[in-house]
């Protein structure tokens, strides 16, 4: 096999999940779609969630959408891999999603808060976490005012919430700091590259 013929090899047997995280504002949507449309063998989670579906959404594409009950019941089942509640609405990712898209030989990537890393982290220890971090506090907040979505009080709040994330970064394996956005960029896609390689995910792949 030429060169290219062996990447092309190992990249299709080798996934695993990849949780991003980090505060509020950092752009940690805008680094995976980008590292999404970077990178073919990446592709995006799909949550269950119990909340309404919106007329732009289509089942199984934006969401799986059920009723609380059976949320419930595949949470108390073992079949999510992370669970948690927002706005009173819980929202989760189906162990089966992952499963089958690893099994095609996909990354699936996870845009989650720390709670949730370390939960995908406890249901695969294979799963690949990164933080993402902000250049500075100042540039968070200046990012978060410039959204012009949060009164002063609600994104004080998540810069509280960042300070408090940030005392996981011990539980994740790669830092990423977005100051530059194609530098970021540039930095995921060779982490995940670079996860491929690693001998140790190549052990019992033939």
């Amino acid at each position: 096999m030429s060169e290219s013929d062996i990447e092309r090899w190992i990249d299709g047997r080798i996934a695993f999940p990849i949780v991003v995280s980090g505060p509020s504002g950092v752009g940690k949507t805008t680094l995976v779609g980008r590292l999404l449309a970077r990178d073919p063998r990446c592709i995006r989670s799909v949550s269950v969630t119990t909340r309404e579906k919106r007329p732009d959404e289509a089942e199984g594409a934006s969401y799986f959408f059920v009723s609380e009950e059976r949320f419930l019941q595949m949470r108390q089942g073992g079949e999510l891999a992370e669970s948690a509640i927002y706005r009173e609405r819980w929202y989760g990712t189906p162990k089966s999603f992952l499963t089958e898209r690893i099994a095609e030989g996909k990354c699936v990537v996870l845009n989650i808060e720390v709670l949730g890393g370390a939960q995908v982290r406890a249901s695969d220890p294979g799963a690949l976490l990164i933080f993402v971090l902000p250049p500075s506090w100042e540039e968070l907040r200046r990012r978060l005012t410039s959204r012009g979505t949060d009164t002063a009080e609600a994104i004080e709040g998540r810069i509280r919430r960042g300070h408090e994330e940030i005392r996981s970064i011990g539980d994740y394996d790669y830092v990423v700091i977005n100051d530059d956005l194609d530098a970021c960029v540039a930095d995921l896609a060779a982490i995940v590259r670079g996860e491929r390689r690693r001998r140790a995910r190549l052990d019992g792949r033939s």
